[in-house]
């Protein structure tokens, strides 16, 4: 959902603003495009229905790991709290996102003014804020009266407290009021080309101060339980992604604000409101691009920390079956053999090529996008206004396509962890793991900053600033934007469900490579495993006919 829905929604954007908006001129959501119908679905499907699913996966995941980890905790002291402690953490969760998300319209005329919303942002935040300490406080008492141990409560703090400190570093990267938004359309007057580097250098630079946060928040972990056995460690930095998550239904609400916002802006704009009504619904779809940026971002640092939570459950699963079967027990991943770093190499250029893949499958969408486009445009009467477009048969290209290119995609995500460890071993997995998991961190920041900044730049000119639409400075922010907008809503967002699919499916079948390593089912699986990556990547590189659009 998440990967096909990226596709769609983008191939549909993109198509639909190329020719409209910059080929003709026309404003975004016209209803002479053929495209808008599509556009505004798109956004229901990628950013309500897919970012909902990878929420969610994370959620669950999360919950898994801490249970394997859990059990092995519960063998060694003989206390059932390490299982039971995590899934009440996410109810009390549960219940403090219903009261917070209820609470948003209370912060525009709160009694105290310190606590006074001055926007529908601002709202959000707060609402976060109040169901954060109604987690953490509802935590401690649980941690302290059932399972006697504040350290469980502490990291579970820490996780909400990663996701609250991801909603004012991504809206510094993002907000058109903050410095890197500002610095990017002072490029528009110079043109396309200095637009997008001032787009991509700040998606740069907002990865790596995503990576210390993350890595500040793991290191937590160690401190809490310095001293103790490695596993302690391990199982809390299940807890803090436990804690990250328990908010899960604040996270989905905010990030289904932008679709709506921006749908309602779109058929404002289709039906031809006033302009009081539009500059509202242009504000609030303002917030909402900031809150998708967010949400995305809490997504990314979810799944960073749940695929680090199923790399150790994977290394802990690895060692309960090696004893089981008599062979060396796998305690921790060796880097220096040539078969780790080999399974290290190929877990980095995963995400490089996944995300290739998703940004040409959009590529493709938006050229037969912007075919049927300009062949409805050349229909009298259409670009006139008196005669209705086909909207139907845009909505068809997407949805074709979107479908076609992700069986490719996941085919590669399932495959290749499975041959490289069929074909060197399930160390070498684990460091292949390792690999997916820092370069699918970096990309996904980079690219799903990049995109909003850009989108936020174009959006702050449409405003009235620098010439307002039609001008110069609009036209670069406009071809700036159709680049970010793949990177933002496709590949980027694609790569949380790709690094966790490849972590659980390496969890389930290690077992299997364990036991069968050697075997003559292991070489036709190898053998299997090869035609099914070689169809993969053929099938990414293969332009579909005109006849396979229906």
């Amino acid at each position: 959902m998440r990967i096909g829905g990226g596709i769609y929604t983008k191939s549909a954007d993109v198509g639909a603003d190329l020719v409209g908006k910059v080929e003709e001129g026309l404003p975004e959501d016209d209803p002479r495009n053929a495209g808008v119908i599509a556009d505004l679905v798109g956004d229901n499907v990628g950013d309500c229905a897919g970012m909902a699913a990878d929420i969610f996966e994370s959620y669950e995941v999360t919950i898994v790991s801490s249970l394997i980890l859990g059990l092995v905790l519960l063998h060694m002291t003989g206390h059932n709290y390490w299982i039971v402690y995590p899934l009440v953490v996410r109810a009390i969760g549960v219940l403090s996102s219903i009261m917070g998300t209820l609470a948003v319209p209370i912060w525009e005329k709160f009694p105290i003014k310190l606590f006074r919303a001055k926007d529908a942002e601002e709202a959000m935040f707060r609402s976060y804020e109040m169901s954060s300490v109604i987690t953490v406080a509802s935590a401690f008492a649980f941690a302290l009266l059932y399972a006697h141990d504040w350290k469980l409560a502490a990291l579970n703090g820490i996780g909400i407290l990663l996701a609250v400190i991801f909603n004012p570093l991504t809206s510094y990267f993002t907000n058109y009021n903050k410095k890197p938004v500002q610095e990017i359309v002072e490029s528009t007057k110079t043109g396309t080309a200095t637009t997008i580097l001032s787009g991509l250098s700040v998606g740069m630079e907002s990865s790596v101060w995503s990576v210390v946060v993350i890595a500040l928040a793991m290191a937590s972990s160690m401190l809490i339980y310095a001293g103790m056995p490695a596993i302690y460690m391990l199982y809390g930095v299940a807890m803090i992604g436990i804690g990250m998550l328990s908010l899960t239904g604040n996270n989905v609400a905010m990030d289904a604000f932008g679709p709506i916002a921006d749908n309602a802006n779109g058929i404002g704009e289709m039906a031809g409101v006033g302009k009081k009504a539009w500059k509202i619904m242009a504000d609030l779809d303002a917030v909402g691009n900031t809150t998708k940026a967010i949400t995305k971002q809490v997504a990314i640092a979810s799944a960073v920390v749940a695929a680090t939570s199923l790399f150790f459950s994977y290394v802990t699963d690895i060692g309960i079956v090696q004893a089981r079967i008599g062979v060396p027990v796998l305690s921790s991943i060796n880097i220096a053999a040539l078969g780790s770093v080999i399974g290290f190499l190929l877990g980095g250029a995963l995400p490089f090529l996944f995300s290739s893949y998703c940004i040409k499958a959009v590529a493709r969408g938006a050229n037969k996008v912007v075919e049927e486009v300009r062949r409805q445009f050349k229909i009298p009467g259409v670009l006139q206004g008196t005669k209705t477009p086909d909207y139907e048969r845009v909505v068809g290209i997407t949805t074709a396509v979107a479908q076609k290119e992700l069986i490719s995609l996941v085919a590669i995500s399932i495959a290749l962890p499975l041959l490289v460890g069929l074909v060197f071993n399930v160390e070498a997995l684990g460091a292949f793991l390792a690999g997916v998991i820092l370069c699918g961190q970096l990309m996904a920041v980079f690219m799903s900053i990049a995109g909003g900044a850009l989108d936020n730049t174009k959006k702050y000119i449409e405003d009235g600033h620098l010439g307002g639409k039609g001008s110069p400075a609009h036209k670069a922010g406009v071809e700036g934007d159709t680049v970010g907008d793949p990177l933002k809503d496709t590949a980027g967002p694609a790569l949380n469900p790709m690094f966790k699919v490849v972590n659980f499916v390496s969890l389930l079948f290690a077992p299997l490579i364990v036991q069968y390593q050697g075997k003559i089912g292991a070489y036709i699986a190898i053998v299997v495993l090869l035609l099914v990556i070689v169809w993969a990547i053929m099938q990414s590189k293969k332009v579909p006919a005109v006849s396979d659009i229906k």
